[in-house]
């Protein structure tokens, strides 16, 4: 029995062989300070200005002297000294170079630091090339350069291999991809699936965010739904999944969209509801397309929740003879294009298919 639609369904669908910093970015904490920027001593005074001696004196102006001191802040009595000035722990300053020269020195890094990589990127078997992610995967990474691109590649392939042993881990691919490929929706794509896969669904809804906005795709719209589940709010879920026009969504992400709607008003109390969101032209026990059994299963369970037991033990029955059938026929594949299994009415048996 697949999961029941009042809890966000699992998306079961690995990251396609493949999920946000810009690594060649500079970075902000590199930038030379302004310590030793040139003074203005030296610049040429300006002879004919008007002299301010005779502008009256602000002698009476109240003093500080009674103010508490403000440890590190300028002072008022004229304009802090540059060279001067107290280290900033942290910072690696180390105060002017003897040379005068006005850059600050960097701290030196230990031997052999040079060479250890920015971040603690998981460990990629030396048998996974990345040639294994498919080739509309593989186009999308065209943009970066070869050596990045290929790296890319095997993170995203370890992604959908551990995507379902270990969750955790195949986010740590997913992460390791994005860093290096930000704008690439395919890495964004892949990292909200395994964040998802890991319950994160904060993390998960604002890199589908993202993934939409590079790719102007609406096809991970239930996924999207689903989070907002996840995060308790069903009715948010509710308004997401209304604000695009259905037709405009191809028929899998319809019916995943149908599945996650109904979770939505099971969430809310709503039964009858949720039984109305599944009745869909897809919901036809006489054929059978790879997003047939979880159609089926999770129309049985709002039935089960309505009481309706017989008619609930029969859709649960269907759904397991589409998906045997499916998988006797190779429908299952990843073939992007559907098989149709035509289904006995009477007995549920599987007859013979005709593909579209």
């Amino acid at each position: 029995m697949a999961e029941r639609p009042d809890r966000p369904p699992r998306d079961d669908r690995a990251p396609r062989s493949g999920g946000s910093q810009r690594d060649g970015a500079p970075r902000r904490d590199g930038a030379p300070k302004r310590d030793g920027a040139p003074k203005r001593d030296g610049a040429p005074r300006r002879d004919g200005a008007p002299k301010r001696d005779g502008a009256p004196k602000r002698d009476g102006a109240p003093k500080r002297d009674g103010a508490p001191k403000r440890d590190g802040a300028p002072r008022r009595d004229g304009a802090p000294k540059r060279d001067g000035g107290a280290k900033r722990e942290g910072t690696g300053y180390r105060g002017p170079r003897p040379d005068g020269a006005g850059r600050p020195e960097r701290p030196n890094r230990p031997e052999g630091d040079n060479d250890r990589p920015r971040h603690d990127d998981p460990v990629i078997p030396e048998t996974v090339t990345g040639a294994e992610l498919d080739r509309i995967a593989r186009n999308e990474l065209k943009t970066l350069a070869k050596e990045n691109a290929d790296r890319v590649a095997q993170h995203l392939v370890m992604a959908g291999t551990l995507i379902d042993e270990d969750p955790a881990l195949a986010h740590r691919h997913a992460q390791a991809a994005a860093r290096r490929a930000g704008r690439i929706a395919l890495t964004r794509e892949t990292l909200a699936i395994t964040a998802y896969a890991t319950g994160d669904f904060a993390l998960a809804l604002r890199e589908l965010r993202t993934y939409r906005r590079i790719s102007g795709s609406n096809e991970q719209l239930p996924l999207m739904v689903d989070c907002e589940r996840g995060l308790g709010r069903p009715e948010k879920a509710l308004e997401l999944g209304r604000s695009v026009d259905r037709r405009t969504l191809s028929v899998p992400t319809r019916v995943e969209l149908a599945i996650a709607m109904s979770g939505a008003r099971l969430d809310l109390g709503q039964t009858e509801a949720a039984l109305t969101e599944l009745e869909i032209p897809q919901l036809d026990p006489s054929t059978a397309f790879s997003y047939s059994p979880a159609l089926f299963d999770a129309y049985a369970i709002v039935l089960d929740e309505l009481g309706r037991t017989d008619d609930a033990e029969t859709w649960a029955r269907r759904a397991d003879v589409a998906a045997e059938a499916l998988a006797s026929a190779g429908a299952d594949d990843g073939d992007e294009t559907i098989e149709i299994i035509e289904l006995d009415d009477e007995d549920g048996n599987a007859g013979g298919d005709s593909g579209r």
